[in-house]
């Protein structure tokens, strides 16, 4: 009846010890690769999705500590590993506008254009749950009002740069069959303050790869 005895006892706490060693050493690998995602990975929210189109460049531009109107030279804090430009600062600025445009016409192609697999995966997630609930997001009137690059690093032959955007819309939440606004002021603009995170091959195409909420 006891036939186990002691040495079964012990045999079962070996194993027990076993599987918690193992528990440990995944939750520290994903800890690890955890802390090593850009900024802003998918699984965030964005402060207002995307524009329907007549985005207009407003006031902003590029300038400042970098050499153009609205865009500073960087926080006291901020590195630059990959040596940004200004033809680059001008990119990150159109794929703003482009993913909205695309985004508010929910255009899935439009979308693989100017973002990683996984933010389309994202984006398209967010259109699908707004189908469902019978609506639709229409962003007008897009005004970039400052940007300030944040951080960009390089990992492998990837170059990543993080970017604060700063803009204005109209930002309607419309019924799908009627056009009647659901949520929002068709007078009264928002502001939005977000981290974009970007990622090229080298040599290759700016991507968006991630958004984040930036507000304070």
């Amino acid at each position: 009846m006891l036939g186990f005895g002691f040495g079964g006892f012990g045999g079962g706490l070996s194993l027990v010890f076993q599987l918690l060693l193992i528990g440990g050493l995944v939750w520290l690998a994903l800890r690890f690769f955890r802390n090593r995602q850009p900024a802003g990975a998918p699984g965030f929210g964005t402060a207002f999705p995307f524009n329907n189109g007549s985005a207009d460049r407003g006031p902003g531009g590029y300038g400042g500590g970098s050499g153009n109107a609205g865009y500073g030279g960087g926080s006291s804090g901020s590195s630059d590993e990959v040596g940004i430009t200004n033809t680059d600062l001008e990119t990150f600025e159109t794929i703003l506008a482009d993913v909205q445009n695309a985004y508010s016409r929910e255009d899935h192609q439009g979308l693989r254009r100017f973002t990683t697999p996984e933010m389309v995966s994202y984006l398209s997630e967010e259109l699908a749950e707004n189908a469902t609930h019978g609506m639709r997001n229409d962003v007008t009137d897009l005004k970039f009002l400052e940007g300030d690059l944040a951080e960009a690093w390089r990992e492998g032959t990837r170059d990543y740069a993080t970017v604060a955007m700063h803009w204005s819309a109209i930002d309607l939440m419309r019924d799908r069959q009627t056009g009647a606004v659901v949520k929002g002021d068709s007078n009264q603009p928002v502001e939005a303050r977000e981290l974009w995170t970007f990622v090229r091959d080298r040599g290759g195409p700016w991507l968006l790869s991630a958004i984040q909420d930036a507000r304070g």
